[in-house]
């Protein structure tokens, strides 16, 4: 029989606020996520992008952000709760399979670099300018995990 140890996690506290120690970088960040957000793709897709991205980082605040904002738009449960397992969810469309595998591509980059089958895969389902911003987003919510995860940003902040 396997026993695990179960220990006691008490919440974590924000270790700083970028936004008041590093304002000048912190508001250049805040604009190139405005910058992405002009684009031609599904805001619905880039919400369950930005989910995917910070489900594999373990970005708590970003999980709790686009958690959030997927559910005001209309997101169903169904696919919030399977967007874990994509590759087996019956629930999403094969380009939203492909953002995911990218996505997946993307942010584990050090884990083989982006294979040219998942970009083929991509580029099949979306335009070259799509794909264009697409990538973007994907980077700007990675750079989003990478700044909310050692500063440790609060969900509902």
């Amino acid at each position: 029989m396997l026993t695990q140890s179960v220990t006691s996690v008490s919440a974590m506290d924000a270790r700083m606020d970028l936004s008041k120690l590093a304002p000048k970088h912190y508001k250049a960040m805040l604009h190139l996520d405005n910058a992405v957000s002009d684009t031609r793709l599904p805001s619905a897709l880039l919400d369950l992008v930005k989910l995917r991205a910070s489900q594999i980082n373990g970005c708590v605040y970003c999980l709790d952000l686009h958690s959030s904002d997927a559910t005001k738009a209309g997101e169903t449960g169904a696919r919030l709760h399977t967007l874990a397992a994509w590759q087996e969810s019956p629930f999403f469309t094969d380009a939203e399979r492909a953002a995911f595998a990218l996505t997946e591509a993307v942010t584990l980059v050090a884990d083989g670099h982006v294979p040219d089958e998942v970009w083929r895969l991509a580029g099949a389902h979306f335009t070259e300018t799509e794909l264009a911003e697409l990538v973007m987003h994907i980077a700007v919510v990675n750079a989003w995990n990478r700044i909310c995860i050692p500063t440790r940003m609060q969900p509902g902040t």
